[in-house]
């Protein structure tokens, strides 16, 4: 059945979806539409692991292939922690610019014959007449927006403020620097994706953001400081930011956002519209990508649209289960982090290695620290955290449901 299909908002989620319902379907009529113009992408560097790879390359290999060949490649963590130095290996991870990887998925769809329409903003009033819209707008999703109330959504702030950079410096290893300032502690992590291009993510409580003058002070003041502050790991080389209107840094806190339903009629939720994980845990396009497969999915395996929507919505909120509370004990980690500030170096960065974990924050941590390496890589460990960790994702989900209701 050929389906009409408008995807609101160029980014992975929606340029992924329009790649995949093409190869499953060439009749399909699809058109993507973007506010801004071609190639004026904001950000720097995404982050993606092995898993994520492997998922692209089963949907469609000639994507991914350009996908790995535009990545920087890292297989080990590196923390500097009060002029120590420690290192840790890890799972493969890969580097990819942002504005590279849109270009890639964007000449991928261009190829299968799906419409891109660069600076046209659609809104709830101007919408294109489709069998389906697709709302992969982002965060701020004006179309979600207008249907707030219908789905359910809840958006909730953390308390530590962030900021996304960019630098020049190619990091080797993905690497952290936690550095002890005059009002409390700073850290920073810092990966490359270009051959002289890094994202440099830094945050701090709000009490050493207040303390250091950023609230007040312009983008280029902050820059300067942070440029001292972590001259250790920077090597000279400088930041980069992207200064808004009234010329202050971005600093901003996390926004978690959930819904309660994806989809209203023929409007669907999707990627970051429909859900975000605190960007610690750097899963943000690997869930843009598996929302859009197993919407293509469910698409072509059932016979009506309330059917595929009421499937896929119930698919992805089950498998997001997991990797929203990891995220969840990821960012309180990171708030909590006093608790692991001074332990040696080296336990100290095996427990931001295990910051996922619901059972870290109720457990002292050397004692986690020692548990954790007598048990190693057993699978009973493993299994118990996880079990720990769904049952936790599901009751803190159950009650959200029933304090919405």
């Amino acid at each position: 059945m050929r389906v009409k299909v408008a995807c609101i908002g160029g980014g992975p989620a929606g340029l992924y979806l329009s790649i995949l319902l093409k190869l499953r379907d060439p009749s399909h009529d699809i058109t993507v539409y973007e506010r801004g113009p071609e190639g004026s992408t904001y950000g720097w560097g995404v982050t993606y692991w092995r898993g994520l790879l492997d998922k692209l390359c089963e949907h469609d290999p000639v994507s991914a292939r350009t996908i790995e060949d535009s990545s920087v490649r890292w297989s080990e963590g590196v923390a500097h922690v009060r002029g120590r130095t420690t290192r840790r290996p890890g799972d493969a991870g890969y580097g990819i610019g942002r504005h590279r990887l849109l270009e890639i998925l964007a000449e991928r769809a261009r190829s299968l014959d799906v419409r891109l329409r660069f600076e046209q903003e659609i809104t709830p009033g101007n919408l294109p007449t489709a069998d389906l819209i697709v709302a992969s707008d982002g965060v701020h999703s004006a179309l979600r927006t207008r249907y707030a109330d219908h789905f359910g959504t809840d958006s909730r702030s953390g308390r530590n403020r962030y900021i996304w950079l960019g630098t020049t410096k190619n990091f080797e290893a993905f690497t952290f620097s936690f550095v002890e300032s005059g009002h409390g502690w700073i850290w920073c992590y810092g990966y490359g994706f270009g051959p002289d291009a890094g994202t440099f993510v830094v945050e701090c409580a709000p009490e050493t953001w207040t303390g250091l003058g950023f609230d007040t002070a312009s983008e280029a003041e902050a820059l300067a400081v942070l440029e001292k502050v972590f001259a250790g790991v920077l090597d000279g080389h400088p930041l980069m930011g992207r200064s808004g209107a009234d010329g202050k840094a971005q600093w901003q806190t996390f926004r978690t956002l959930t819904n309660r339903t994806w989809y209203r009629d023929n409007l669907v939720l999707l990627g970051d519209a429909a859900h975000t994980t605190h960007y610690s845990i750097g899963a943000g396009t690997t869930l843009a990508v598996e929302d859009a497969a197993a919407l293509a999915g469910a698409l072509h395996e059932h016979a009506t649209l309330p059917q595929a929507l009421a499937h896929y919505q119930q698919r992805r909120q089950q498998e997001l289960l997991a990797i929203q509370s990891a995220a969840h004990y990821s960012a309180r980690w990171y708030e909590d982090l006093p608790r692991y500030i001074h332990l040696p170096p080296q336990q100290m960065f095996a427990l931001l290695g295990q910051r996922h974990s619901p059972l870290l924050p109720h457990v002292p941590p050397q004692l986690y620290y020692r548990l954790d390496r007598a048990a190693g890589q057993s699978q009973a460990w493993r299994r118990l955290k996880q079990w720990i960790g769904v049952k936790v994702a599901r009751t803190v989900h159950a009650r959200t449901l029933a304090a919405r209701e």
